[in-house]
């Protein structure tokens, strides 16, 4: 199923305008790379390595992974962070768990592990200061998590002090509010993973023909009850949304789930900050 319903690779350039962005941060080049699901189903060799590839080319200073290294075994880890040794990057490679890496008790243990055995600093609740001060970077642990807990760390940050964060599930969004967020950095919802032109996201469609049907009839439709039970909000589904006065963006993620992707490539971000105004 890899290469026949995934499609190919897009490589989406984003520039994002970061008020009181210190002089010298500006021009600073990110790549996020989400979603692999690594585990000889979902996400091919010749894929991931086009996105090394793609993410390499553009001379990034950071690379983020925002989660979901596995599906549930989380086995392959060992032979997935093989590939990413050859990412590169020049302030270094920061990522965060996503749900399918909490699958199995000790899992999300295994998976950093083996990410920080080739140099990749996992995040969780934690603050890092790759680009110095005046621009730190916040990695929370999953939504779904127990350990989910951003009060202590958010709070910690001067409220004037520009941040970037990174959180798998974009519905964190909303309970990130209440903070400022310069520039929060998702996956999770594999940008609905089918999209016809002119039509909302598949997703955001079934989650609103769900309302309209009775609840003991829901179960007997394809994917109604999975579509429901991945993310609250399918209107931040994929790309780059203002919320509240904070801003939000959605990696579309590398791997794929049945029914496969229509419209809707895997995808690696390059993001380039500038100085701006707060919204």
């Amino acid at each position: 199923m890899q290469w026949i319903l995934s499609g190919p690779l897009s490589v989406d350039n984003l520039t994002v305008a970061i008020a009181n962005l210190p002089t010298e941060l500006q021009g600073t080049k990110l790549v996020q790379i989400s979603d692999f699901h690594y585990d000889g189903l979902r996400l091919s060799e010749k894929m991931l390595a086009a996105a090394i590839a793609a993410s390499n080319q553009a001379e990034p200073d950071l690379v983020f992974l925002t989660g979901d290294f596995v599906t549930d075994d989380p086995s392959p880890i060992h032979d997935l962070v093989l590939r990413l040794k050859n990412l590169q990057s020049r302030l270094g490679i920061y990522a965060v768990l996503g749900n399918h890496d909490n699958f199995y008790p000790a899992g999300a243990a295994e998976i950093t592990s083996a990410l920080t055995s080739i140099g990749i600093r996992l995040l969780s609740n934690e603050i890092a200061y790759p680009l110095g001060s005046a621009l730190p970077l916040v990695g929370l642990a999953d939504y779904w998590s127990r350990d989910f807990n951003p009060y202590p760390v958010m709070d910690s940050l001067d409220a004037a002090t520009p941040r970037i964060v990174l959180s798998h599930n974009p519905d964190t969004a909303e309970v990130l509010q209440q903070w400022r967020v310069d520039l929060q950095l998702s996956g999770h919802t594999h940008g609905g993973q089918i999209l016809i032109p002119g039509l909302p996201p598949a997703p955001l469609l079934l989650a609103r023909v769900r309302r309209l049907i009775p609840k003991p009839l829901r179960r007997w439709i394809p994917f109604m009850k999975e579509n429901h039970d991945v993310v609250k909000h399918w209107e931040w589904v994929k790309g780059f949304h203002q919320v509240g006065t904070n801003k939000l963006y959605i990696n579309r993620g590398l791997g794929t789930y049945p029914p496969g992707r229509l419209f809707c490539p895997p995808e690696v971000t390059v993001i380039t900050l500038v100085m701006g105004n707060r919204e």
